[in-house]
């Protein structure tokens, strides 16, 4: 005998089956343009400390991401792009344009055409000095515009997703905590250590490598203006990129950089004349004091709290990249948060067969423990905030039997 179904559960599939659609076309939308919503959350966590401090001051989520995302993030998106290009200018010039084309073609994702049009613009003003090559010029400038805009498209698009949450975030996890799960479930207990560990990758690996890379280029510049020539250092900006690169790796960090320039720094010295050997030995110490031990000893475990695996974050770094192109050295760490919380909060429980817990497991070590992360999120969410979508769900939890048909 047939077993006929009820009414509300015949609306309720018909409801998960729209759900399911409207997550599809979502989740079609975001993987589209995925880069940029991945970079957009890379500005977002790597300035929100700052933009709640920020918050404190003017009382004002709008004029605080504003402020944010124009004095802060702008500037220092500014000093990255002209450090690269620097950077860039004297690869080609160091190793020639073949190289560089070389290097380029072996680079996944879209920045291959971004490095081409980075590299004809010392072409460019050659072409337009010359009747004949006029036209090519013009071609080329076309090109050129074509790839800076569509990059500047891209990145007005993410520091705007950034704006929103910035200026709307409380909002989502007010909605979260009122819909999803509460302050005792392990839904909000996941989300909030994602958050936190976001946060912590983001913001704090992120920064530090920042700081080592403008360290590296004070560093390294300011020696080429006091060192002689015979023992200057070829490409300061582009090793001091690399440098910063190199924070990611434990324990080695920057000495995969600074210490083979001054193994070439000494053998220009022995060559030139012994008298000149005291320049790389200060270039070393310096280099050592500056671009390591104040780094790694005060200003990451200032800033992170190290509750992410180094190891495990250079990884998602590196293979990111390599699989996903440019953004993936922004999507491998969000995936390595992905799977961290998930094996920290919900894996255990989900194989025991146990009721889903929102306490950490106490054997796995990593991550940011999700009860510290409620006391950020009380403090970024105001009570009004919480409470208001909490009353309304359970108004709407009491109606339920007067609206049911």
């Amino acid at each position: 005998m047939a077993t006929e179904l009820s009414p509300d559960l015949d609306r309720r599939t018909g409801w998960w089956i729209v759900a399911a659609v409207v997550l599809a076309i979502v989740g079609l939308f975001f993987l589209s343009f995925v880069g940029t919503f991945i970079f957009g959350l890379f500005v977002y966590y790597g300035a929100r400390p700052i933009n709640r401090r920020i918050q404190r001051g003017v009382d004002s989520r709008a004029l605080a991401a504003t402020v944010t995302l124009l004095f802060i993030v702008l500037p220092t998106l500014a000093l990255l792009g002209y450090t690269g290009f620097v950077a860039f200018r004297e690869a080609t010039v160091f190793l020639g344009p073949e190289a560089v084309d070389t290097a380029l073609q072996r680079i996944p994702g879209a920045q291959q055409s971004l490095g081409g049009s980075l590299q004809n613009l010392p072409r460019l003003a050659e072409q337009l000095g010359q009747v004949s090559g006029l036209q090519q010029g013009f071609l080329t400038v076309v090109s050129a515009l074509g790839t800076v805009s569509n990059a500047l498209l891209h990145l007005t698009l993410s520091l705007t997703f950034a704006f929103f949450l910035y200026r709307d975030g409380h909002r989502l996890q007010a909605w979260y905590r009122a819909e999803v799960g509460g302050r005792d479930t392990a839904a909000y207990s996941y989300l909030a250590g994602v958050d936190a560990d976001l946060e912590v990758v983001y913001f704090g690996n992120v920064l530090t490598v920042l700081a080592v890379t403008i360290g590296s280029i004070v560093v390294y510049n300011g020696y080429n203006l006091l060192a002689p020539t015979a023992v200057t250092l070829p490409l300061p900006t582009l090793l001091a990129v690399l440098t910063g690169l190199a924070t990611f790796v434990p324990l080695v960090v920057g000495k995969i950089v600074y210490v083979p320039a001054t193994a070439y720094l000494g053998w220009r010295a022995a060559q030139a004349g012994a008298n000149l050997l005291v320049y790389p030995v200060a270039f070393l110490v310096v280099a050592f004091f500056l671009l390591d031990i104040i780094p790694q000893s005060i200003v990451r475990p200032y800033i992170s709290g190290q509750t992410m695996h180094e190891g495990a974050v250079l990884f998602a770094y590196i293979l990111g990249a390599a699989l996903f192109g440019w953004y993936g050295l922004f999507l491998g760490p969000f995936l390595l948060v992905i799977v961290i919380q998930f094996a920290n909060i919900v894996l255990g429980d989900l194989i025991r067969g146990n009721r889903f817990s929102p306490a950490p497991t106490a054997t796995m070590g990593l991550g940011t423990d999700p009860t510290d992360a409620f006391v950020d999120a009380a403090d970024e969410t105001g009570s009004d905030d919480v409470d208001a979508p909490a009353d309304r769900a359970n108004a709407n939890t009491d109606d339920d039997t007067d609206t049911e048909e």
